[in-house]
């Protein structure tokens, strides 16, 4: 089972993925944490990631889908996966089926956690993080007991700048132009499913289950 995850940033498909990988006993596999692997463990692709890294540019598609591939290839990931991250792009999601094509193999589901910008700005914006400790809170849903206070250490909470409403627009204006279409892209190969992501977390992933089968 070769899962996709979709939806905008703060959708909460990260923990969605993470849910779908311990249910089904496959990995949660995100771009992210294999470039750090690789580039950690000295690997020839990991070593040529880092030249386009190290210069601030981003790693090529074609790259970053060898990089993905090697991973997939791993034993570990032989019942499924569940990719997080990636694609983001029509081309990269050209490149990945490509890829898996020649390899006698194919993406199962496309799983869109569907959540309105409003929402999700509300949602981020009103997230509170410790610098000092690592908590995080929620005004609206985890609310700390005392305004502005970490329960933890007592240190102040502060807005992060990924959150404020601003740069959370800025974010979904990038998705809508770069990653929305791969909705249609994965529709029209018979694989896409749609979960509202609105509801509490549990609920969504209910619904995934029942995609995706006990």
């Amino acid at each position: 089972m070769k899962i996709i995850m979709l939806g905008a940033p703060g959708a909460g498909k990260g923990t969605q993925a993470k849910m779908i990988a311990e249910k089904y006993g496959i990995p949660h596999v995100s771009t992210g944490d294999i470039f750090r692997a690789n580039i950690k463990n000295g690997t020839e692709l990991g070593m040529e990631a880092k030249k386009y890294m190290d210069k601030g540019l981003l790693v090529p598609d074609e790259l970053t889908v060898k990089i993905l591939l090697d991973r997939v290839a791993k034993e570990d990931c032989a019942k499924g996966y569940v990719l997080d991250g990636f694609p983001r792009t029509i081309h990269q999601a050209d490149v990945l089926e490509e890829a898996l094509n020649k390899i006698g193999d194919k993406i199962d589901f496309a799983i869109d956690v569907d959540v309105p910008d409003e929402n999700i700005i509300r949602r981020m914006s009103g997230r509170r993080a410790c610098l000092s400790c690592g908590a995080t809170y929620h005004i609206e849903h985890v609310p700390p007991k005392a305004e502005g206070i970490c329960d933890k250490c007592g240190q102040e909470l502060v807005l992060r700048d990924d959150d404020k409403a601003e740069t959370v627009k800025n974010r979904l204006n990038v998705y809508h132009e770069q990653t929305q279409p791969l909705i249609e892209f994965y529709e029209k190969k018979g694989v896409l499913k749609s979960v509202d992501g609105t509801v509490d977390m549990k609920d969504v992933f209910a619904a995934i289950v029942g995609i995706l089968g006990e």
